[in-house]
């Protein structure tokens, strides 16, 4: 495979921590105040791809400006820059659904705070529902866009075990309001199809895969 130089587009240290694990140089920038919203008709199974697109966007300039200052270098010559950029999102079933039907399924975001925490949970206990990671790779040339799609089944949580978690581990900021490598993955999650580091936020075995095609 070609080496690469990758520019990580996130601050979250589990995405750092799973890149880091494809043994491919990479530095993270961030830029902040990014506008991550969507139209409100688009697909909720759409949503992920479009604000990582979004994203990349928002960072083109940024490598722009690193190819210019090591245009020279045989760095650059000897490996292809490029910017990742992703987005997850966790799309609940609605209360009258068992599992949520593709494309009609109920968006979650990070939780504003602890009630909406144990709300998100609350939503997700005994019931199965689907992590959505959208990613962008985008060089000066050249994009691949790509989504993956990880099905989580969890079991019906007691109000104690959701506080417990809450209180405990904070999840603030996991779309979702959990984090499957925590302790309510430990005790909660009784089934999961598709890519486990999906849902902690890279589908790294894909994004592997995209990075030989480039």
């Amino acid at each position: 495979m070609k080496n690469f130089r990758i520019i990580l587009a996130s601050n979250s240290p589990r995405r750092k921590e799973l890149l880091a694990g494809l043994d491919i140089p990479f530095e993270v920038k961030v830029i902040q105040g990014i506008d991550e919203s969507y139209p409100e008709s688009l697909p909720a199974y759409e949503t992920a791809l479009y604000i990582a697109v979004k994203k990349a966007e928002a960072y083109r300039p940024l490598l722009d400006s690193a190819i210019n200052q090591q245009e020279s270098s045989d760095d650059i010559r000897n490996h292809e820059l490029l910017i990742l950029t992703a987005d997850t999102v966790v799309i609940a079933p609605s209360s009258e659904e068992q599992n949520d039907q593709e494309g009609k399924g109920i968006i979650l975001g990070k939780p504003k705070d602890a009630a909406d925490a144990i709300r998100m949970l609350e939503m997700l206990s005994g019931k199965t529902h689907h992590v959505v990671t959208g990613v962008c790779i985008t060089s000066q040339e050249k994009q691949r866009q790509f989504s993956v799609i990880t099905e989580v089944t969890f079991k019906k949580l007691s109000k104690n075990e959701i506080d417990y978690y809450v209180e405990h581990y904070k999840p603030f900021d996991k779309a979702g309001a959990y984090g499957i490598q925590e302790w309510i993955g430990y005790i909660g999650c009784t089934s999961l199809k598709g890519s486990y580091f999906n849902v902690m936020g890279l589908p790294v075995q894909r994004i592997y895969e995209e990075l030989k095609k480039f």
